[in-house]
Order: C-alpha cells, then structure tokens, then sequence
C-alpha cells in the first residue's frame, strides 16, 4: 500500500507530529462522528440523563454502541452488573482492533503507560485511519500523531454531545435515530475504501452475510460472532486462495 501523499516527510519534533494528527482528525469522519454525537446528545436529554454524565462516558468508552447500552440500562432501572457486563461484552469487539493496530503505535522508546493511552482511542475511526497511516510514518512519530488524532476525534465527539443535548428541543427524534446510523455508514464505506487484498473483501462479505443471522443476540454478541467469525472465516479463505496462486 502507498503512503498517503501528506505523510512523505522530514523528521520532526513529538509536537509537530501531534499537530499533524490534529490536522488528519478533521476529516469526513470527524464529520460523521460529529452527527452521531448530535443523536447521542439528544437521546441523553430525552431519557433525562445529566449531560455531564454523558460526557464522561464519551471520554472513557467512546463507543457509541456501548455508551447507548449503558445510557439505556441505567434508564430503564436495570441491574448495574448486568449493565457493566452488556457495556464489557459489547466493547469485546474492539478488543481484535486494538490487537491488530497496537504494534503500529509503538514509537522506538517503550512507553507502556503511553501505549495504553493511544490504545483507548482505538475505536472504529482511529482503527481505520491508523492502520491506513501509522505503518507510513517514522517509529517516534506514531505516538504523537495518534494522541493527536485520537484526542481531536474525542473532542469532536463530546462537542457533538454537547450540541446534540442542548439542540435537543429542536431535533425531532427520527432525525436523532437517523443521525445515529450515520456512524456505521460511515465506518462500512471507510472500510470499503481500504480493502486492498481478497482477504480484506471476503471479511467484509462475511460480515454483511452473517450480521442479518446474530441480530437477535443481546450484549453485543452479534458484533462480535459477525466480526470475529467472519474475519476468521475470510482469514482462512483468503490464505486457501493465496497458496492456491
């Protein structure tokens, strides 16, 4: 895969490079997260949720699937330990993300604490953006760039909150539910644009196929069996074609 045009540089200074992060934040799917949170917010403010509680739980989970889980369940009066384990098996999905990208965040002087932080923001988004940036530039330029872009991502996503509570009046709820499919949209073309090898094409078949069959599985097990299944299945799949050419 080409590096991106902007990413052929000079070595530069850790802020340099975190302002570089900053920059690649603003994009389409800052955009699309933006929107989201504007759904986000309105649903807190429907259900009577503090706002600030809303934000910390942009700040800590970031992950709108989990952070709805959890706005949902304390609303309806539900058990907190079956809360904290619907939030834990619906974040599960995230967890072949951060495997999968980690190693690209390691700048040439071992940071665990540092490492740690860049693995909070590995959502969707920086999932995407990551993979498609990080192995292009320099080893000491990855933690930086991606504090950069994960803290602008995180900022977008609790202004977007924000907004979305204090609009909340003026937001009719179908357009507030909408705005909340505008992520995996967004995240599905995101994907599409990145697929290079067979593999790539057969996970997002397999995905498409299989998340029709594990809808009706609760705590996010429906992502996970259609993620991790399929990218397995597609794995496999695309290992039989290599060795067949």
């Amino acid at each position: 895969m080409n590096a991106p045009p902007s990413l052929h540089h000079a070595h530069h200074a850790p802020p340099v490079y975190f302002l570089q992060g900053m920059r690649k934040a603003v994009s389409v799917p800052a955009l699309v997260l933006f929107a989201s949170y504007l759904g986000f917010g309105a649903v807190l403010h429907g259900v009577g949720f503090p706002l600030g509680a809303g934000i910390a739980s942009t700040l800590l989970v970031w992950a709108l699937p989990a952070q709805l889980i959890l706005i949902g369940g304390l609303a309806a009066g539900t058990a907190l330990p079956a809360i904290a384990l619907a939030v834990g098996l619906s974040s599960m999905r995230l967890l072949p993300m951060v495997v999968s990208v980690a190693p690209y965040m390691r700048g040439p002087r071992r940071s665990l604490f540092w490492e740690l932080v860049c693995a909070h923001f590995v959502a969707m988004t920086v999932w995407l953006e990551g993979l498609r940036m990080l192995p292009h530039l320099p080893g000491e330029a990855r933690v930086p760039f991606t504090l950069g872009l994960g803290l602008s991502l995180i900022g977008v996503s609790c202004l977007g909150t924000v907004t979305g509570y204090t609009m909340a009046g003026e937001v009719p709820g179908w357009i507030a539910a909408g705005l909340l499919l505008l992520t995996p949209l967004s995240f599905t073309v995101l994907m599409v644009r990145n697929a290079v090898s067979a593999t790539d094409w057969l996970a997002l078949a397999a995905g498409l196929i299989l998340m029709p069959l594990t809808l009706n599985l609760g705590g996010g097990l429906d992502l996970m069996i259609s993620g991790i299944g399929g990218g397995t299945l597609a794995f496999i799949a695309g290992r039989l074609l290599e060795r067949r050419r």
